[in-house]
């Protein structure tokens, strides 16, 4: 692979990573604010090219305000 296709081929996997890098974070400080532990390990550690953060954000979010501190 040389001159423009690799160009390509690594802004393509930047424009990827920084697309999956904000829906992971906004979906792990949700899952966090709502305490829930299991989504926030799964977020953490499936890389998923942004899929399961935003199913998370559409269809699992609790809905309500957040959970309150623990202390």
């Amino acid at each position: 692979m040389k001159g423009p296709l690799l160009v390509v081929f690594v802004i393509v996997i930047v424009l990827l990573v920084i697309w999956d890098g904000i829906w992971k974070l906004i979906a792990l400080w949700k899952s966090a604010r709502h305490n829930q532990l299991a989504w926030f390990i799964c977020l953490a550690i499936f890389n998923t090219a942004g899929i399961l953060p935003i199913l998370y954000i559409l269809c699992f979010q609790k809905t309500g305000p957040p959970a309150p501190p623990r202390m």
